[in-house]
């Protein structure tokens, strides 16, 4: 069998210029005339010095004017050079992270609950935010340091051959040595940026875990204890800097020397050549002004390798992260479903999570007509919340099928599934922003009449009306200013909005206070008539009246009846009322 060719990253790199080859093209161009203009002056001046001043005044002043209004001109064109590659090569990066970013953000959200079980979300940022920032800055950066630094060293070389050969080649050897030595410290430094790339994405992570749960560290007094844990990640990461540092020391010490060198080198060889006659003044004036363009573009060169590194680094990480296939997607042969009726079958159904052989739900076989009320209870780890996360495609059986109206919901599209489910969790996420767009979230079409239907219908009104801005409050990060039972209401306000043929309700009331567990009870009734719903419940109080429940153990459905009947087996379910259900 043939091996697939992998493709040339570097081409791949490349292509996201294409839709800003104008302004790639014209960002080079501005390169070369300014690199143009740094040769030219020097030029000038070895003119000036060799034979303007030997003319007679009159006529000398009338070329130095002339010499003079070029230069002014060379000028202009330098400034307007370095304006248009600093701003708009600057921008042109900027439109290239931006394009990686929406590439990267929206590759993110077709991962699978799977793929961010195993993630930290400081390691994710950090390939989104520095990542691409040290990849713009090659793309914008990288070309044109190159097309000046080779336009400068190849031309200054050049023209220094025809000024003395011999000094010229004192000088070039120099810069050689300079640029081997220069590799190699950047070659030792490749490593330790690896590094410290990975130390900052764990601080990352441990700064948003942190952060995120501040109200707990506070609770329990443990803001110490998150002191100390940031401490030894910022330990780590000193020593990774260090390392680095060290390397980068030995690099700029060693440039400057090099370049030193090479003044001295020309200055003490320009000397000798001047004393035996073989070198004028002027060509040793114009000798020690091309050095600079001499050495500068070996510094330019060699902090490319540093910039290439960060860049390139950067972008493996980037394809690492693309190259990861979404483990839940659309069959070839999906179709769409504009509504469904809400007929449930589990066929056989057994499933366990990634490498874990250990099985969740084995053999499961379970049929729920449209508009039954299901509970689902059991012992914790018996698999309620599995068993209900695999009918939206959070997860894909291991084996067997579920079908919705007949038809295995994985020759469904993704996204027509999930819009027949609504979810109402225990743990309720609500974005940053106002209460009205947290509810518009379960139909980001939906007008304000039809939001404030929604809040209506789940008892929320009342308490929005209460609130300083009503509609338009800003709730703070994830809602911290509502308390669990309004928290819990927006979000059924939000599968009220949404209107799903099916519902999932996870352990919606089990961390309320009775009030407020009465007041939601009433929501989720109200919201669950003629819907299929799913109800995993820890409390009696929200399944009592269920026509319908599955007692659920690590053997699969282990009792089903109704709450009177399951008492009535003495069974598992009337073990787990006994032990205060």
């Amino acid at each position: 069998m043939e091996q697939k060719k992998k493709p040339n990253k570097l081409k791949l790199l490349a292509g996201y210029y294409k839709p800003y080859k104008g302004l790639f093209f014209a960002d080079l161009f501005f390169a070369i005339l300014g690199a143009a203009v740094t040769l030219v002056i020097p030029l000038l001046v070895r003119y000036i010095m060799n034979s303007v001043v030997d003319m007679p005044v009159d006529e000398a002043w009338g070329i130095i004017l002339k010499i003079g209004a070029g230069m002014l001109l060379l000028v202009v064109v330098q400034f307007g050079s370095r304006y248009f590659i600093t701003y708009f090569g600057h921008m042109m990066g900027a439109y290239i992270e931006h394009d990686m970013r929406n590439e990267i953000f929206g590759h993110y959200q077709k991962l699978s609950f799977g793929f961010y079980d195993n993630q930290k979300v400081g390691h994710l940022l950090s390939r989104i935010t520095s990542d691409l920032f040290d990849i713009s800055e090659l793309l914008h950066h990288g070309p044109e340091d190159i097309i000046i630094s080779v336009i400068k060293l190849l031309g200054a070389f050049f023209i220094l051959l025809n000024v003395n050969w011999k000094m010229a080649c004192i000088c070039f050897f120099i810069v050689i040595l300079m640029l081997v030595y220069a590799l190699l410290y950047n070659k030792r430094m490749k490593s330790a940026f690896k590094e410290n790339r990975a130390r900052i994405a764990d601080i990352n992570s441990q700064i948003e875990d942190s952060l995120a749960g501040i109200r707990v560290v506070k609770s329990f007094g443990n803001e110490k204890k998150e002191m100390e844990k940031f401490a030894r990640g910022n330990e780590r990461f000193v020593a990774a800097k260090r390392l680095t540092y060290r390397y980068m020391a030995g690099y700029h010490s060693g440039m400057d020397a090099f370049t030193t060198l090479i003044t001295v080198a020309a200055l003490i060889s320009g000397a000798f050549y001047l004393t035996n006659g073989t070198l004028l003044a002027a060509d040793l004036v114009t000798f020690l002004l091309y050095i600079n363009n001499f050495t500068e573009p070996v510094t330019k060169l060699v902090n490319f390798t540093e910039q290439f590194q960060n860049g390139y680094s950067g972008y493996d990480r980037f394809l690492e992260m693309m190259s990861i296939a979404p483990d839940i997607e659309d069959a070839p042969d999906a179709l769409s479903l504009n509504h469904a009726r809400g007929d449930i079958r589990f066929e056989d159904v057994s499933f366990h999570y990634g490498d874990n052989q250990e099985e969740v739900l084995s053999h499961v076989n379970l049929e729920v007509k449209h508009g039954d009320y299901v509970a689902l209870v059991g012992s914790s780890g018996a698999g309620k919340t599995t068993l209900c996360s695999l009918i939206p495609r959070f997860y894909d059986v291991t084996s067997g099928a579920i079908y919705l109206d007949g038809r295995d919901i994985r020759k469904i599209r993704l996204k027509d599934l999930r819009k027949q489910i609504g979810i109402v969790q225990q743990d309720v996420y609500l974005f940053a922003g106002t209460i009205m767009e947290n509810i518009r979230y379960g139909n980001p079409d939906a007008s304000d009449e039809e939001v404030i239907r929604a809040a209506k219908a789940a008892n929320a009104h009342d308490f929005i009306m209460a609130m300083p801005e009503d509609y338009d409050t800003d709730i703070g990060q994830r809602g911290v200013k509502l308390s669990g039972g309004q928290k819990q209401r927006l979000s059924i306000a939000r599968a009220f909005l949404k209107n799903p043929p099916i519902l999932i309700f996870d352990e919606a009331t089990s961390a309320l206070d009775n009030e407020s567990e009465r007041v939601v009870q009433e929501s989720l009734e109200e919201l669950a008539k003629d819907r299929t719903t799913f109800v995993i419940a820890h409390r009696l109080s929200t399944i009592r009246n269920a026509k319908r429940i599955l007692v659920l153990t690590e053997d699969g459905i282990a009792e089903e009846g109704t709450h009177k009947e399951l008492l009535a087996k003495n069974g598992v379910y009337a073990a787990l009322c006994e032990a205060g259900l």
